[in-house]
C-alpha cells in the first residue's frame, strides 16, 4: 500500500538521520536507547533474497522443529494475542493496530506477503492456550508477537515452546517469564521488577510518602509489582500499613478502601489494571480517603482509565515506558492517527514497542528464510535461535538487543501523573 510504503520510507530516513543521543532525564519517557552509544542496526539480513536452494525440501526442514512451509499465494503469518473484548481491549486493539502499521511496512519478501493474525485470549491463561494450540496448527505461523498479559504468556508459551515457534512480547513484563527457562520467550518491556523498583523509590525519595497501603488483583502482574513495591518501600525506610488482593471485575470496592482509611496511609499503591483502578478512584472520597495519592503500573495507563475516572482521576500516578519523541516516532504517530483516528499511546503504553516487536521479528524470519522451488521454508529452530540473537535491532523505540535469558530491552519506567484529564510526564 502507497501509505504504508511512504511511512516506511520516513521511518528510515528519520531513523539514519537521528545520529544525537536523546538527553537521558529522569523524568523522560523510557526507551530512549541512545543512537550514539547503541551497536549499529543489525536488522539481521532483513532485505537480503532468500538462499535458494535445489529441488527437494531443504535439508534444514529434516530437524526436529521441522520447517513453516508457505506455498506460493500464501502469506507468512505472524500472530499476536491479547484482549481484543472485555473491559482490558484497549491494550488489544491498540497493539494490533501498531502491529498492523508494522506488517504492512514490511512489503513483500521473496513475493510474499507478512499477515497479521491478532487473536483474542481474553487476557486469561485459558484462552491463551487454546489461541496457542490452534495456531501451531497452521505451517505458515511463524513466529509470536505477544502475548500481551504475563499471565496468559506463561501459559502459552509452553505450547509455543514445543512447537518451535519464538515469541518477542511487547508487554508481558513478569519477571519469572524469562526465568522459566523456554528456548522461545523473549519480550522488548522492561520487567516488573524494574517497574516496581522505580514506583517504590518515587514513592518515597521523589513524593516523600512514609506510608503505603497496598492492593493488588492477585494476578501474576497485579500481585508481583504490590510485591515489588513494598520491598523497595520498606528497604528505604516507609511503613506499608496494609497489603490486601481485590476481586477483579467488581463495581464496588468500598469495603477494600474503607479498611485502608483506618490506617490512614499517605498513599495507595495498587497492581492491577485500568477498570479496577477507575472503581477505587471514583470511591475513594466516600471511603474517606481523599486528598491520598493514588499510584499504580503501566497497566492502567491510557485513555480508558481518564474516561472511566473523569476528575477523580486528577493527581493519579502510573508507571509507562512511552519513548521519547523523536523524527521517527513523530512520523509512526502520523501514521497511525491517519490509519486509526486516534493519538498513539492514548489506549495503551505500548504502541511503540508492538510495532518493534513484530517489526523485529519481521526482519528476523528474512534472515533465515530459504526459497525453493516457488516454496517458502522457514527453519524453526533457526529462527528461535536467531529471534534470542537479535542484536541491535533499531526500533522506533529504541535498540533491541536480547540477552540469553530473552531479556532484549534495559529501559526502566518513566512516571506520568493525570493533570487535567490527560496523562503527562510527573515532575
Amino acid at each position: 500500500m502507497k501509505k504504508s510504503l511512504l511511512f516506511a520510507f520516513l521511518v528510515g530516513s528519520m531513523l539514519l538521520a537521528a545520529c544525537a543521543p536523546a538527553t537521558p532525564a529522569a523524568e523522560a519517557p523510557a526507551a530512549e536507547a541512545p543512537a550514539a552509544e547503541a551497536p549499529a542496526a543489525e536488522a539481521p539480513a532483513a532485505e537480503a533474497p532468500a538462499a535458494e536452494m535445489p529441488a527437494g525440501e531443504p535439508e534444514v526442514c529434516a530437524a526436529d522443529l521441522g520447517c513453516a512451509v508457505i506455498k506460493a499465494g500464501e502469506t507468512i503469518k505472524i500472530g499476536y494475542a491479547g484482549p481484543m473484548t472485555g473491559d482490558y481491549s484497549q491494550f488489544g486493539i491498540d497493539m494490533s493496530h501498531a502491529m498492523e502499521l508494522a506488517v504492512a511496512d514490511a512489503g513483500q519478501f521473496e513475493g510474499f506477503s507478512f499477515e497479521l493474525v491478532a487473536e483474542d485470549d481474553l487476557a486469561s491463561a485459558e484462552g491463551a492456550a487454546a489461541v496457542a494450540n490452534k495456531l501451531i496448527t497452521d505451517p505458515t505461523f511463524v513466529a509470536m508477537a505477544g502475548h500481551a498479559f504475563s499471565g496468559a504468556t506463561a501459559a502459552a508459551m509452553v505450547i509455543y515452546d514445543a512447537a518451535g515457534i519464538p515469541m518477542l512480547s511487547p508487554s508481558a513484563t513478569n519477571p519469572d517469564l524469562t526465568k522459566a527457562g523456554t528456548s522461545v520467550f523473549n519480550r522488548n518491556a522492561f520487567t516488573d521488577a524494574q517497574q516496581a523498583a522505580g514506583a517504590g523509590a518515587y514513592l518515597y525519595d521523589t513524593l516523600g510518602k512514609r506510608t503505603l497501603a497496598l492492593l493488588h488483583d492477585g494476578t501474576d502482574y497485579g500481585q508481583g509489582l504490590a510485591n515489588g513495591v513494598r520491598e523497595v518501600f520498606e528497604a528505604k525506610g516507609g511503613t506499608v500499613v496494609s497489603f490486601d488482593a481485590i476481586t477483579p471485575g467488581e463495581s464496588d470496592y468500598s469495603a477494600p478502601l474503607a479498611a485502608i482509611s483506618s490506617f490512614a496511609p499517605d498513599a495507595i499503591y495498587y497492581g492491577g489494571y485500568n477498570a479496577e483502578a477507575a472503581v477505587m478512584v471514583n470511591q475513594l472520597k466516600v471511603a474517606g480517603l481523599e486528598g491520598v495519592t493514588f499510584f499504580s503500573g503501566d497497566g492502567i495507563y491510557g485513555k480508558d482509565f481518564l474516561t472511566k475516572a473523569g476528575v477523580n482521576g486528577e493527581g493519579v500516578y502510573c508507571a509507562t515506558l512511552n519513548p521519547a519523541t523523536s523524527p521517527a516516532i513523530e512520523a509512526f504517530n502520523a501514521a497511525y492517527k491517519a490509519a486509526y483516528g486516534e493519538e498513539a499511546g492514548v489506549l495503551s503504553a505500548y504502541t511503540w514497542n508492538s510495532y518493534d516487536a513484530a517489526s523485529a521479528l519481521i526482519a528476523t524470519v528474512k534472515s533465515v528464510a530459504i526459497l525453493q522451488d516457488g516454496t517458502l521454508y522457514v527453519p524453526r529452530a533457526e529462527l528461535v535461535a536467531a529471534v534470542r540473537g537479535i542484536t541491535g535491532y533499531e526500533g522506533i523505540a529504541g535498540v533491541i538487543t536480547c540477552q540469553a535469558d530473552g531479556e532484549c530491552n534495559a529501559s526502566g519506567p518513566v512516571f506520568y501523573v493525570v493533570k487535567d484529564g490527560v496523562w503527562v510526564p510527573a515532575e
